[in-house]
């Protein structure tokens, strides 16, 4: 069979950085590693191609070229996979889906010809084996959780390395917390399963013979959820990598912060090359805490916990939300106060939404306050039910936050505040030919013609003069800014 791949575009988003990428000439951050994997678990007696529409055009040669078309996405995917879906039928292209759009809402889309649910590891053998017999059913699903340990290596052959501004990788599936605005937990489970150091080195061993050299992220949901197997093994084995193959990659993932209560874990983390963190703090309001059962934030002093994990080496890039029932109006103010003191720069804002199969979203439901589905973007202003507080209090304070936050003046005193406890132990990022170009091009949109260029030189000249290091980091959070800036006043 021909088999061909698409993963559908994703829409200008926070996370999307698609103003940002323009700077290092790439289409788009991250390769679709989900799709790869799943292209590794058909037989190679199948002819196999990729279409990313984030980084090139889907023909309808392709579509025709092809006797089934497999899909994967992600909810803030919808728009483009309903073009793919009806692009196959026009051409009479049999359509085969998976991932967490479809896993999520199986019932919105009779039209595709097999939908393959819930974990690939254990519903792809069946419907390969059936499908190569012509006996492929409609749906596949599972209610058990895979064994990630036998998940193969992704099949980067089928990429286009060069279009993308960094690899991907995962470790661990699952995340022991239940924040209840959350679905990981529906999707993966709450007790988090991972790979072993011999897999984890192969799968490096495989991204650093593509070539690729630069920034890997471990896309895990959180990173640090079997703290003595990463300690004793996993960092380890990652240490010992790195230092034989000259140190290729630097890493960022997620974790929690209480990640910040062990500074063993941390600092091995650094040595380990990991430079970037991104942890959801939510808000600083306990009581809203409470609400949501975000229970490892509680009863700490989160700035304290911001500046002590990047003073080990380690940006903090941060989650927050705006819309819990326990929201006062004082809320917005105290949001502005605690993202510029903590000096989390890159500070993502969303409205509350209660995503399908999370326990907000049943809650919601019984309370009869839903009312539309979530986008999937957590930064369009919108929200998928009916606030406590009024609407129209709450989208204006919650546009003062981002307007604040991310005007030059805010946005760069920031950098300065993270900065200047910043120790970059691990493998600094310095300045590759992408980056040079990266620099040239800052000089010329944001240090010549932007309307925060006072405040960037301000910037690059205190980095040089306080600690050159950061001089790379500065750069790229200044790129970072104007993609911010170029999101909001969209």
């Amino acid at each position: 069979m021909k088999i061909l791949l698409v993963y559908p575009k994703i829409p200008v988003t926070y996370w999307g950085f698609q103003h940002a990428l323009k700077f290092v000439s790439k289409k788009a951050a991250f390769p679709p590693l989900g799709l790869l994997t799943i292209a590794a678990m058909i037989p190679d007696r199948h002819e196999k191609k990729l279409v990313d529409l984030n980084v090139e055009k889907l023909t309808d040669r392709d579509l025709r070229w092809a006797d089934y078309v497999f899909i994967s996405a992600m909810l803030i995917q919808k728009a483009s996979v309903r073009e793919i879906l009806g692009r196959c039928r026009h051409l009479g292209v049999k359509t085969v889906a998976g991932g967490p759009l479809f896993t999520a809402e199986p019932e919105a889309y009779g039209d595709v010809d097999h939908l393959v649910l819930n974990e690939g590891e254990i519903t792809m053998p069946p419907f390969l084996s059936d499908l190569e017999r012509g006996e492929a059913h409609p749906v596949y699903t599972t209610d058990k959780w895979a064994d990630i340990t036998k998940t193969p290596v992704p099949l980067w052959s089928l990429l286009k390395a060069s279009k993308y501004s960094s690899f991907n990788i995962q470790y661990s599936r699952g995340c022991p917390f239940q924040c209840d605005f959350c679905d990981i937990t529906t999707l993966f489970g709450r007790v988090p399963r991972t790979k072993d150091a011999v897999q984890l080195v192969r799968e490096l061993d495989a991204i650093y013979d593509t070539g690729w050299r630069g920034e890997l992220f471990f896309v895990d949901d959180n990173f640090i959820s079997n703290r003595n197997k990463l300690m004793e093994d996993i960092l380890p084995a990652i240490i010992e990598w790195s230092e034989r193959r000259g140190n290729p990659f630097c890493f960022l993932t997620e974790v929690s912060v209480n990640i910040a209560d062990d500074d063993a874990l941390m600092e091995m983390m650094v040595n380990a090359g990991f430079n970037s963190v991104f942890v959801g703090i939510e808000t600083p309001d306990d009581i809203c805490l409470n609400e949501c059962s975000k229970v490892q934030n509680r009863n700490r002093d989160l700035t304290s916990c911001v500046k002590k994990i990047q003073e080990y080496g380690m940006e903090v890039m941060g989650g927050f939300i705006v819309g819990f029932d326990s929201d006062s109006e004082t809320i917005f103010s105290r949001m502005i106060k605690f993202i510029q003191e903590s000096g989390v720069v890159t500070a993502m804002v969303g409205l509350l939404n209660a995503p399908i199969g999370s326990r907000l979203y049943e809650r919601l439901h019984k309370e009869g306050r839903i009312e539309n589905n979530f986008t999937g973007n957590n930064t369009d202003y919108s929200m998928n039910f009916i606030p406590k507080m009024d609407r129209n209090v709450l989208e204006k304070g919650y546009q003062s936050i981002v307007k604040t936050i991310y005007s030059p003046k805010h946005y760069y005193e920031r950098i300065v505040n993270f900065l200047s406890r910043y120790n970059p132990k691990a493998i600094s990022e310095g300045f590759n030919l992408s980056g040079i170009r990266a620099f040239l091009r800052s000089v010329f949109r944001i240090g010549i013609f932007g309307k925060e260029r006072k405040y960037y030189w301000k910037l690059l000249r205190w980095s040089l003069r306080n600690n050159p290091a950061t001089f790379p980091v500065a750069v790229r959070l200044s790129i970072y800014g104007y993609h911010f800036r170029k999101l909001y006043e969209a």
